[in-house]
């Protein structure tokens, strides 16, 4: 068994998309448009043929998100292994300067992970690890 893909209900998948396949090297398939739903999506892939995916979605009436992303009872983040420490610094560093939230500098986790955490455009957590 494995986790095919994780979901994200997105206010502008536009963007969204174009913040995961600039920072994270991700792949876009085509639009997938359902217009008696209203619904949009894109599924991104990983460069490295990596099995699990990220589906971004979109339609009307989805209501938002008031509380702390990654702070609340649910799924708190997603973490991308982008391969090791100075990788992790490195990404975190642009991240900072093209303007996102770095909601924890690189660090080494009581658990053995280096990582950082970062908010994507819409506020979901995202855990940068390296080895």
């Amino acid at each position: 068994m494995r986790i095919e893909h994780v979901a994200i209900w997105a206010e502008d998948i536009e963007k969204l998309k174009s913040f995961y396949t600039t920072y994270f090297n991700m792949e876009s398939g085509e639009k997938y448009i359902n217009t008696v739903k209203q619904f949009h999506s894109y599924f991104l892939n990983f460069q490295d043929q990596c099995a699990t995916r990220i589906e971004i979605m979109h339609k009307p009436g989805i209501l938002g998100n008031e509380n702390i992303r990654g702070e609340h009872f649910g799924f708190a983040h997603i973490a991308i292994n982008v391969g090791d420490r100075k990788k992790v610094n490195d990404l975190t560093e642009q991240l900072r300067n093209d303007g996102y939230t770095i909601i924890g500098a690189p660090r080494t986790t009581g658990d053995g992970y280096y990582e950082s955490i970062i908010e994507d455009p819409e506020g979901n957590w995202i855990e940068i690890i390296g080895f």
